[in-house]
């Protein structure tokens, strides 16, 4: 081949590496001016997600598909700052927030919400738990938490609490006595009590009751009895009684402890009592003495002459002859009294026909010692009669068959066969009836 033909050919292979690299850098150029305007028409969106920032360019249309772009799911308790749908129109910021589980405990059940808020309050309000002043939350309502918190409300109660006499509703959680107390602010003094143990639980509707306990010192001043001494005095009539010395009663002090609770007093101990001053004892004088009344004997006697005298001067009523007088004695039985009749209150004596110089026949003409049962009473017949049918208390029925020297006025003597039986009779104030 000849040298020019080389050249020729050398020419037209120069001739095309030089097209090919001239297309080459027109196709470069193409592509580059296509990215350019590719790049230059995506809009900016500045991303935040749970806190990290970032700028990223896109041609999506929507925040939508711009998440999708970024594989990033939003979940309905997730915090995203722009709706789904919002167009993506030049320069964006978008907040995403992804929420966190957080476990609470609700009087011991446990419950569980979904929220991109950290602080209590918030998360019991995502978990649609209500919570009042009297409740006890733990952390705080105002406290910041993550996921890994144990949150806890325990629900107020109403406790009844009765602190002495008071009484009134509080409103506690379930804990001890003892916390209760500290919580109501109710403090205790050393005699206090409390009728639940203290580290009982309080429950519902329970009651908590303070009995609240004093001691008190009483000093009071009370008589003392004073003592009664009789002495026997022969000067005075059996049955007489005479005030020798006037009793007083004394002064002592005692000193009382005295237990109160809730005000009311429970329990009182002496202590020490110390005598202000000495009783001073009563003497009474007692009679021993004993008159026994002789019978009359006889019409001369003084006695009879009264009694006629009497008997002339009184209504038109005759003395029984005796022995009808002492008929009527004997049929007399000694019951409760009749009906009717005058009733008196006179002193009575006793009297026996055994007596030394004693005839044994009364003012009537009775022969007492041959009539020893007989019923018989010595009056004032001014008074009562002779041959009156009396009642006498203590005594029964008796016939007004006598008469005596000391029998004058609301007097009787009363006859008895046994002497012992006269004398231990004494002076009486008895109750008596005529009955006719």
């Amino acid at each position: 081949m000849s040298k020019e033909a080389n050249n020729s050919k050398a020419a037209k292979s120069l001739k095309r590496k030089s097209l090919a690299i001239t297309i080459a850098t027109v196709l470069m150029f193409a592509a580059v001016l296509t990215f350019a305007i590719y790049e230059g028409t995506k809009n900016t969106v500045t991303m935040t997600a749970n806190g990290q920032k970032e700028e990223v360019k896109t041609h999506a249309k929507t925040v939508g598909d711009f998440l999708k772009e970024q594989e990033i799911k939003v979940g309905e308790d997730d915090y995203l700052s722009q709706s789904a749908s919002a167009p993506i129109e030049g320069d964006l910021s978008i907040e995403w927030d992804e929420a966190e589980q957080y476990a609470v405990t609700v009087d011991g059940k446990t419950t569980s919400a979904w929220t991109t808020q950290n602080t209590v309050a918030d998360i019991l309000a995502k978990a649609n738990i209500e919570v009042t002043e009297h409740d006890k939350v733990s952390p705080a309502l105002e406290a910041k938490v993550d996921e890994d918190t144990a949150i806890s409300v325990e629900k107020a109660f109403e406790v009844t609490l009765l602190d002495g006499l008071e009484e009134k509703k509080v409103w506690s959680t379930s804990t001890t006595v003892a916390d209760f107390l500290k919580q109501q602010k109710v403090s205790l003094s050393e005699l206090d009590r409390v009728e639940k143990g203290m580290d009982e639980l309080v429950l519902p509707k329970s009651k908590v009751q303070v009995v609240r306990v004093e001691k008190v010192t009483d000093v009071v001043e009370d008589s003392v009895k004073f003592a009664v001494e009789t002495k026997k005095d022969s000067s005075l009539l059996k049955g007489e009684e005479k005030l020798v010395q006037k009793g007083k009663k004394g002064v002592v002090k005692k000193t009382y402890e005295v237990v109160k609770e809730n005000g009311k007093e429970v329990k009182r101990d002496l202590k020490k009592e110390k005598v202000v001053k000495e009783p001073k004892k009563q003497v009474t004088a007692v009679g021993t003495k004993v008159m026994v009344a002789s019978v009359s004997r006889g019409k001369d006697s003084s006695s009879a002459k009264k009694a006629t005298a009497a008997q002339a001067s009184a209504p038109a009523k005759k003395t029984e002859p005796a022995k009808k007088v002492v008929k009527a004695a004997k049929a007399t039985k000694s019951s409760e009294p009749q009906s009717g009749g005058k009733e008196l209150i006179v002193s009575a004596t006793a009297y026996t026909a055994n007596c030394a110089g004693c005839s044994g026949i009364t003012a009537t003409g009775i022969n007492l010692k041959s009539n020893p049962g007989i019923k018989l009473i010595a009056v004032d017949p001014s008074v009562i009669p002779l041959g009156s049918k009396v009642w006498v208390e203590g005594y029964g029925y008796a016939i007004a068959g006598d008469t005596g020297g000391a029998i004058n006025g609301n007097k009787i003597d009363l006859f008895y066969a046994d002497q012992s039986a006269a004398l231990a009779f004494g002076r009486k104030q008895v109750k008596i009836k005529i009955l006719n």
